[in-house]
This record gives structure tokens, C-alpha cells and sequence, in this order.
């Protein structure tokens, strides 16, 4: 860790030396260890260390940016340089008009000392744990373990100085026999609440369970999504469709639709940087404070999110999600929550009368029709065949191809229980998500394993 005032000193003493009208810079370092593992061995541990440091400058509409990896002094001059530069041979953006102003955040603890000192040593002995309770049942394990450091910091001219430091660990396990897989995960934080012997057993249960699965037709289907099939899935709709550049692009299945129904009356989206609960962080990369913003209420598209630029192209406020400066799509939802319901897994198994179990999907496409959320994709990891209200088999995986917005119009029952779910954005967000029992999902494929 470099600290607080460190980086906020250098950070300011450096845009001080620019000619530009507005400068911005933003610190992203910090240390990540990441241990893998495959055919229950550890095969890899690594660790890596660096620091990012973006300026962007700004000389009336004409916008440059440039990177560098050291806090080196002449080393930051010449990234500056190369902003300006860059900056003087751009074209104009019609749409910029001015950096952030000062602004004040919400406290929010996003650091834990277990996590920043947490060793590759301590990470193999509950790597092995899981290998151990696998053994026993004669399965492989894959999968890998992290845990990480970091500091984020955003300066500019017009008074922005904001810091925070935050830790974070994220652990996946996928259980194999010779015919079947399970799978568990878990992201947060403190890694003193990591389960590994929890998840290890969620994962050897569906591993055993989906033994020597049957093969079941392409059709419709009513689905029980478990909490990472349906992050899985919002995850893309978040891709397509609940950041600003599609709607203003009206690629968005949001577009032209703001205040009309889109989905059903259970659905409810929201996105919420400053709760603590899952991977909260209280500012964006420009150093404006996050805003809670409903994305869907009660199947009805309310809005997206906004970064400076595109606030001012559509003539509202920025909510607090651009991303780096050399991110070109527009602001993204980074903490996305979907609203719990009052069933369970148990009681939506015991409901259905014939269906299927997901545990989550992979090779999602959601480009198919981006205004219909039509994606295509596949089961993975735990596929089960319900039927009179009980888990009768394991399933050979199947493929679907559904519209989103037709399946979130037919679920019928939400789980109290919600999980956080990683994304790519582990770091800085997460998906949080409960169970879902969406009737007639629609399956086009099968696999023969």
C-alpha cells in the first residue's frame, strides 16, 4: 500500500504542471495473489504488483489521455506531456463541458487487514481442504483462489481529491467425475468469510447428484435459476442495455421503452455502489459520488446509468458510473441488485412439476437481437430434471435461446435468500442476486455429455 497522502500529493503535484484547461488523474494499484488449481493439484500461484496512473487533459472540447505504470516524477511529466499532445490533435467532443467539480462520499468500509495480509501459504491450506472432501469421493477439483489489495484515487483541477483503499478475495470451485461437474462460488471482501468446506460440499453434492446424467429434449421448459445462472444473465443485459451508450445508440432494449412495462411485475433492478452488503465503492472513475439508480421497477424500465459525458448529451446528471478514460462504451451499472421475493429453492423445486434445476450458464452470446435480449447460451455444472416437485436425475446440457425480456415477464417466484455473485468488475462491484422460477424457458439444443 502506498497510502492516502502519498498518492494524493503526487497526484496533485503533477497536474499542477499542466497548460491544459481541465486535468484529471486517477491511481489504480495494488497487489493481486491468484492460486489455480486443476486435477486437485495447485498448479499455479502468482502474485503481481503494479500501478495505473491515467491523465486527461482537456484544451476547450478536445479531450487526451494517456497511461502510465510509475509514479516516477519524470515519468508522470511525460505521460502529461503525451496527454496534452494528444489532447491538441483530437477533434472537438461536442458533448464535454466541463470535469467534475469538488464533491463529498459516503464512508463505506471497503478494506479488511486479513484480506491485505492474507498469504499464498493460507490460500493452498484451504485449497487443500477442498481437494481432501473431494478425495473421498474419488473427484477431481478445479478452480482458483484470490485474494487481493488495492487503492483508488481520482484528482483534478477543479477540486476532486477522493481515495479509498479496498481488499477483496474470490474463490471458485468446480467439482468433477468422469460424467458430471458442480460448482460453487464466493466473492467478498473478508476473507475470514470464506466457507471453503461449505462450498466445497455445495459443489461435491451437485457433482454426485448430476452422476451418469440422461439426455432430455430441446423445448419449453419452467426453470429454476439458481443465484449465479441468474447473474449470469444480468450481466449481459447490464453489457446491452443498462449503461447510456446503448440507449443513446437505441441498440437497448431500454430504448424508446423508459416508463413502459418490459418485464413482469416481480422484477425489480436497482444498482447501488454504496451498499456495503456486497462490493459497494463510493465513487467513479471521474470521482463522482454513486447514486442509487433503478434500472427496472416492478418490470418497468426507469432508467440507466450516466458518466459526465453522457449526462450531458441526454441533459441529465451524471449517477457515478463512468469508467477509465480509455473505456470508450459509456457509463456501466457496476453494482447491480435484484430485488429478493419470499420463496426458496426448496419450495419452487417442491412446486414444479416439471423442470429444470440451472446452476449457471456459460458461452452466453447476448448480441443475437440486443432490442429483444435475445441471447443464446449453455447449462453448466449442475443440471437437474425435476419432476413432481422432487430432483429425479442430472441432465446432459442443454442450449437455449430465449428473449430476456419475455423470460423476466414470466417469473413467477424470487427467493428470499440473496447471493453475490462475481463479474469482471470484482474489484469495484458485483451481481447480486436471489433464485428465480421462470415458467416456459426455451431450451434449441442439447450435448451428448
Amino acid at each position: 500500500m502506498i497510502g492516502k497522502d502519498k498518492i494524493l500529493s503526487t497526484l496533485k503535484t503533477a497536474i499542477k504542471k499542466s497548460t491544459a484547461d481541465q486535468t484529471e488523474a486517477i491511481f489504480i494499484g495494488g497487489e493481486n495473489g491468484l492460486t489455480r488449481y486443476a486435477n486437485s493439484t495447485i498448479h499455479q500461484n502468482v502474485s503481481e504488483n503494479n500501478s495505473k496512473i491515467y491523465f486527461r487533459t482537456i484544451l476547450g472540447k478536445k479531450i487526451g489521455v494517456a497511461i502510465t505504470n510509475s509514479l516516477k516524477r519524470e515519468d508522470l511529466k511525460r505521460a502529461l506531456d503525451n496527454a496534452m499532445e494528444i489532447a491538441k490533435n483530437q477533434r472537438e467532443n461536442p458533448d464535454f463541458v466541463s470535469l467534475p467539480s469538488k464533491q463529498s462520499y459516503k464512508k463505506i468500509k471497503t478494506h479488511f487487514k486479513k484480506t491485505a495480509s492474507f498469504t499464498p501459504i493460507q490460500r493452498a491450506e484451504k485449497v487443500k481442504e477442498i481437494f481432501e472432501k473431494a478425495k473421498k469421493h474419488d473427484l477431481d477439483v478445479a478452480g482458483s483462489f484470490s485474494t487481493a489489495e488495492s487503492e483508488i484515487a481520482v484528482v483534478n483541477s477543479l477540486g476532486v481529491a477522493c481515495y479509498q483503499p479496498l481488499t477483496s478475495s474470490f474463490i471458485n470451485i468446480v467439482v468433477m467425475s468422469g460424467n458430471s461437474s458442480g460448482y460453487s462460488e464466493f466473492l467478498t471482501r473478508d476473507v475470514t468469510t470464506v466457507d471453503v468446506e461449505k462450498l466445497a460440499e455445495v459443489a461435491i453434492g451437485k457433482c454426485l447428484e448430476s452422476k451418469n446424467p440422461k439426455g432430455v429434449e430441446p423445448g419449453e421448459y419452467d426453470v429454476i435459476l439458481e443465484p449465479a445462472a441468474l447473474a449470469n444473465l444480468i450481466e449481459w443485459l447490464n453489457y446491452i442495455g443498462f449503461g447510456s451508450k446503448p440507449l443513446q445508440e437505441k441498440t437497448s432494449f431500454m430504448a424508446d421503452r423508459i416508463g413502459k412495462k418490459i418485464m413482469g411485475d416481480s422484477i425489480s433492478i436497482y444498482d447501488d455502489g454504496n451498499d456495503e452488503s456486497a462490493m459497494g465503492f463510493p465513487f467513479d472513475f471521474e470521482g463522482v459520488p454513486k447514486k442509487k439508480v433503478t434500472i427496472i421497477q416492478s418490470g418497468v424500465a426507469k432508467g440507466v446509468v450516466y458518466d459526465s459525458l453522457s449526462a450531458t448529451k441526454d441533459k441529465v446528471k451524471s449517477t457515478g458510473h463512468a469508467l477509465t478514460p480509455d473505456f470508450s462504451e459509456g457509463a456501466i451499472a457496476l453494482n447491480l441488485f435484484v430485488k429478493a421475493g419470499n420463496s426458496s429453492i426448496k419450495k419452487m423445486i417442491e412446486k414444479t412439476k416439471r423442470g429444470l434445476l440451472i446452476t449457471r450458464f456459460h458461452y452466453i452470446n447476448g448480441y443475437l437481437d440486443t432490442r429483444n435480449a435475445l441471447f443464446t447460451g449453455m447449462t453448466r455444472d449442475g443440471t437437474f430434471f425435476i419432476e413432481n416437485g422432487k430432483i429425479k436425475h442430472g441432465i446432459k446440457n442443454l442450449r437455449f435461446t430465449e428473449s430476456m425480456l419475455k423470460a423476466f415477464s414470466n417469473v413467477v417466484e424470487l427467493s428470499r435468500d440473496r447471493k453475490v455473485i462475481n463479474s469482471w468488475w470484482e474489484d469495484v462491484g458485483c451481481i447480486v442476486c436471489p433464485a428465480v422460477l421462470i415458467k416456459k424457458f426455451k431450451f434449441t439444443g442439447k450435448t451428448e455429455f
